[in-house]
């Protein structure tokens, strides 16, 4: 019979903590709490009315056990004369020990995740269908995660394979004599339903028990997810509002006698300033933060006593008032391991409520505050050998070269809408899908958020010569979405543009990577469509022809109007080529060598006015 999540927890549990006991057996029965027991993984219990519950939480690891690569791998901190210092942060390895530490001392503690622990996940994860996280997440003691969208993308099976366990249905098992044993931790998929049953697809919400105390986690996703993963990773279910699932559910566990309860949101967004120790709460409470979690916060039932929030990647610890006018603390720990949020809730054993009269940000009940995870404390050991363990299984396809490069190449940290990666990438789909047997393509576009990385000269100190390898590559263009080409017509082309920054991304806007020849300008001084200007648009200096019409080239997650693009979808005469990954490696196999390495393009290819 194989172990339950919670058993195989227990055991681990029981197995680390062997010292703790036998030390803790030799304590008086008269020196503990009534009713207390010796913890079997943590330090013990703390006496009186109220206690404080260490919530260390994290957001949007996407399967990167090693150190990120270029500017992913950084964090902006503030220093005390105002100026900012940039910290190498990130890396399961460090993740671990740092939780590790920030528990020592604290009685109760438990861990939490806002979403996308996997999917867009490096080689070294994403190879082997992102169970090497889980493996890690469950060795770090990861209590509970929200479902993210890119748990989506390989699909609902996928999902529930990740968390029950079992060899992937087509790959099988990775290793001999080992079966993937799934999430020792749930994820909540509360706002998630079946369109047959009606139920969520996962658990909906968890109780966390320690001693007495009772914290119930409730766990959802942004609503519109079916806008940003392929359509066939979430057929069958249906994606409900978050504030209302939140709301729901807290009732639920009201009524089980449940009355402190925290908010997993995979939902976020966009702080005033880069910097992870900026402060969110000047000149008031909030004001440092925009976006869609602004709104959910304000309408969260006063239930709900913390919200741990993601998807943004951004980092911030703010207090927004819950519906009531109570101040309820608000935290994203930017992305891909480099923070950690550390809340404390104090808890009154009377009520069993959190008491957050006075939560503030930087202090008081309910304080928060994002720690980095930076590379120069001891790595965790067992991390390293997990690493070492799935990197000896991927090395025949991660190192082979595909490529050199002059320098770093920005893409994901790149401080302009149009990134020196991204032309090369929408430059490598154009060549790939020109042949008129390919597709004919006269022009190429690529998703911004579909490009996950820099490509760095020297990635995670393995190598300094500007070797790319296919691990590295892959890091960039995970996804291995399908290319098409289709006909689009002039209008249909600007209309597609506008959609850049009007409608559904008006508010944050997806500027498409464009390939070479084709240009226009951008006029972030006006609003919506208008920041467009018609007459800049031009593939070749030809002028856009409204009336004639043009094959262009895209992957198939933008084909289906996915990232608020439906003017894709009106695409005819479609062909379908190679995948994007394909097309990137062969481009730098093509266009580079050891003596003449590619050198980043200047992007120039989109004039900004703002």
């Amino acid at each position: 019979m194989q172990a339950t999540p919670q058993r195989r927890r227990l055991v681990r549990r029981l197995t680390a903590g062997a010292a703790v006991l036998a030390a803790a057996t030799a304590v008086t029965a008269a020196s503990l709490p009534s009713g207390a027991g010796p913890d079997t993984g943590r330090a013990g219990t703390a006496q009186g009315r109220t206690v404080d519950v260490q919530l260390l939480s994290f957001n949007d690891f996407h399967g990167n056990l090693e150190p990120p690569q270029g500017s992913s791998g950084t964090v902006d901190e503030i220093q005390p004369d105002g100026s900012k210092k940039t910290v190498a942060a990130g890396g399961v390895e460090y993740l671990a020990q740092s939780l590790r530490t920030a528990r020592k001392g604290h009685p109760y503690s438990v861990t939490a995740a806002a979403g996308d622990m996997v999917g867009a996940s490096p080689l070294l994860s994403g190879l082997f269908h992102d169970e090497p996280t889980i493996e890690a997440m469950n060795k770090l003691d990861l209590d509970v995660t929200s479902v993210g969208n890119h748990e989506f993308d390989e699909g609902r099976a996928e999902l529930t394979r990740l968390q029950k366990g079992g060899c992937h249905p087509k790959d099988g098992c990775f290793e001999k004599g080992r079966t993937f044993q799934g999430a020792d931790f749930p994820y909540l998929t509360a706002n998630v339903t079946d369109d047959k049953t009606g139920k969520p697809l996962l658990k909906p919400y968890t109780v966390w028990k320690h001693h007495g105390v009772k914290i119930g986690f409730i766990g959802v996703t942004l609503k519109g997810t079916p806008d940003i993963v392929n359509a066939d990773g979430v057929k069958g279910l249906t994606f409900h509002d978050e504030v209302a699932t939140i709301n729901k559910y807290a009732k639920v566990l009201d009524r089980q006698g449940v009355k402190s309860v925290v908010a997993l949101i995979h939902e976020g967004g966009m702080p005033a300033s880069t910097s992870y120790n900026y402060d969110c709460d000047s000149p008031g409470p909030g004001d440092g933060i925009s976006g869609p979690i602004t709104q959910i916060a304000k309408k969260v039932t006063p239930k709900v006593d913390a919200l741990v929030t993601g998807h943004t990647h951004q980092s911030y610890v703010c207090t927004i008032p819950d519906p009531s006018g109570k101040p309820r603390t608000v935290t994203s720990a930017a992305s891909f391991g480099k923070l950690y949020t550390e809340t404390t809730l104090t808890y009154d054993r009377a009520t069993g409520d959190i008491v957050r009269t006075h939560v503030t940000a930087r202090g008081g009940a309910g304080r928060a505050v994002n720690h980095v995870v930076d590379r120069t404390q001891p790595k965790a050991a067992d991390m390293t050998s997990l690493i070492s363990r799935w990197n000896k299984l991927a090395a025949p396809v991660a190192d082979r070269p595909v490529g050199h490069i002059s320098t770093d190449i920005p893409g994901r940290g790149a401080q302009t809408p149009e990134s020196p990666l991204g032309d090369v990438v929408a430059d490598a789909q154009r060549e790939a899908t020109a042949a008129p047997d390919k597709g004919g393509a006269q022009l190429a576009l690529m998703n911004p958020g579909g490009i996950r990385s820099d490509l760095a000269y020297a990635a995670s100190g393995k190598e300094g010569d500007g070797v790319v390898t296919y691990g590295e590559a892959f890091t960039v263009q995970p996804f291995t979405n399908m290319m098409r080409t289709a006909d689009l017509t002039g209008a249909q082309l600007l209309t597609a543009l506008q959609q850049q920054v009007s409608g559904a991304n008006e508010a944050s806007p997806k500027i498409l990577q464009v390939s070479d020849g084709f240009t226009y300008t951008l006029d972030m001084t006006k609003s919506g469509a208008d920041r467009i200007v018609k007459d800049s648009v031009k593939l070749d200096g030809a002028a856009l022809d409204p009336a004639k019409t043009y094959r262009v080239a895209m992957n198939e997650f933008l084909a289906g109007g996915g990232d608020g693009f439906p003017a894709f979808k009106d695409g005819m005469n479609p062909h379908v080529a190679g995948s994007d990954l394909d097309a990137f490696t062969a481009y730098l196999t093509a266009h580079s060598s050891a003596d003449k390495p590619l050198t980043p393009p200047k992007a120039d290819r989109i004039t900004l006015v703002k």
